[in-house]
């Protein structure tokens, strides 16, 4: 396994994990029909722009099996949320679930992580979905909720919790 900085080549690959993560962790929490408007066509054009239009302190990550094949990724830059005083912000962060529970993840998360301490960053958040069973993972990383909002996601009203480092 091995987790390397992403390029504008890997949008399909990334697509593909996005896709069905969602599929897999948002069963039952998001509804079916919005689900099934997910592509991996569109949400590969969703990720050429942006690898085209990040930032120079945005950076993607991809996980790799063995062959070579995308199985996880995520993404990080400066907070985008005005209302919380962390400087840093994980954007994303998607694992196959088949490859949940073996340390992928957290080399995904550490790899935000160092690259948000790169950029000058000394804090970082979040936003999970309050029901997305992962949601242990950033507890055992060491998060903590520091707030909630409403947040609408095709016709489901659904609530996505802030979690925060003070310090990472």
């Amino acid at each position: 396994m091995k987790v390397r900085e992403a390029f504008i080549e890997d949008a399909e690959g990334i697509a593909t994990v996005h896709v069905n993560s969602w599929m897999t962790t948002y069963a039952g929490i998001v509804s079916d029909s919005y689900l099934a408007t997910l592509s991996v066509e569109n949400r590969t054009k969703s990720w050429v722009w942006t690898f085209e239009n990040r930032t120079e302190h945005e950076k993607v990550f991809v996980a790799e099996d063995n062959d070579g094949r995308i199985v996880g990724f995520s993404c990080g830059g400066r907070n985008r949320n005005e209302e919380y005083l962390h400087d840093g912000e994980l954007y994303a962060i998607y694992l196959l679930k088949e490859f949940q529970g073996i340390g992928i993840g957290k080399s995904l998360f550490n790899s935000v992580v160092e690259t948000l301490k790169n950029n000058g960053c000394s804090s970082m958040m979040l936003w999970v979905l309050k029901d997305n069973p992962s949601l242990g993972f950033y507890s055992s990383q060491g998060g903590q909720q520091v707030g909630q909002k409403k947040i609408t996601i095709g016709t489901d009203d659904l609530v996505e919790i802030a979690i925060g480092w003070e310090s990472i």
